[in-house]
């Protein structure tokens, strides 16, 4: 059998070397609970703060905004149902496109049988949404926009900084699914107007089961997970220490090598 080339990377990716050796202490070494106050477990409480610092800093954040879960889809089910419980008071319109990833439209289903009201803007036929469709959508009820920064299937990237124009105008909380973005395309939360933004370690050679959600010092919405205090009494239970340590491993490395890696993408695919 021939060797397999491997062309599925927006599936997922194998987790690099470099990242593999950055978690394996923490796996048999450093493995106390961070949430213990003995010293040993002062190790693995230091390790995610590194991971978060490192998160934050390619998408110009706090680190104190970046919460840990387990993957994008945990993410985009904590922003639109936590969303829909904290701003009930103001409305329960959400606007969404048609072509989300399954995360955000099944979400959207749920929300809908529990009194939401959503509206699915289409988009154009290179995949982009219509941006003049999407803010005559917005009615006095709307609290939340979510569209995902780029497609899983075709790869098309969505006028984000648009769009976060559009919300910050109406006050309206904007999310974005960026599991296909982070560390592949430049992303400045401040500049974009990101209220909220998912992602998932294993599409940038990080592990899989890690993820994390960043949420603007402000935005009031509510824990996921309930029972102890982790991630600042945001989304419970004892964490993935060496997911985390692998994260902040990947996306410190993606983040150095994303020029290199978009200008080979492209020769690569001008070339086909």
């Amino acid at each position: 059998m021939g060797k397999m080339i491997y062309l599925d990377n927006a599936a997922t990716t194998k987790t690099a070397p470099e990242v593999v050796q950055a978690m394996l202490p923490y796996f048999s070494e450093y493995y106390g609970n961070p949430s213990s106050i003995y010293d040993f477990a002062g190790k693995s409480k230091e390790a995610i703060t590194k991971g978060r610092e490192q998160i934050a800093e390619v998408l110009g954040a706090k680190k104190e905004e970046i919460y840990f879960t387990a993957g994008g889809s945990e993410s985009d089910n904590w922003a639109l149902k936590a969303t829909f419980e904290a701003y009930k008071a103001k409305g329960n319109h959400i606007i969404t496109t048609k072509i989300e990833h399954h995360a955000i439209l099944h979400t959207c289903e749920y929300l809908e049988k529990r009194g939401a009201k959503i509206t699915y803007v289409d988009v154009d036929e290179d995949g982009i949404v219509k941006l003049d469709e999407l803010e005559k959508a917005i009615t006095p009820e709307t609290i939340l926009i979510s569209v995902m920064f780029a497609n899983n299937e075709i790869g098309s990237i969505q006028p984000i900084k648009e769009i976060g124009r559009i919300a910050k105008e109406h006050g309206v909380l904007f999310h974005t699914d960026a599991v296909q973005a982070f560390c592949q395309v430049p992303i400045n939360v401040d500049e974009c107007n990101i209220d909220m933004l998912s992602s998932s370690g294993h599409k940038i050679n990080g592990p899989k089961g890690i993820g994390f959600l960043y949420i603007r010092k402000g935005v009031k919405i509510r824990s996921f997970v309930h029972g102890g205090a982790q991630e600042r009494k945001r989304r419970a239970g004892t964490e993935n220490v060496p997911g985390i340590v692998g994260y902040g491993a990947a996306a410190a490395r993606a983040n150095a090598s994303m020029k290199e890696r978009t200008d080979k993408e492209i020769a690569i695919r001008d070339h086909l």
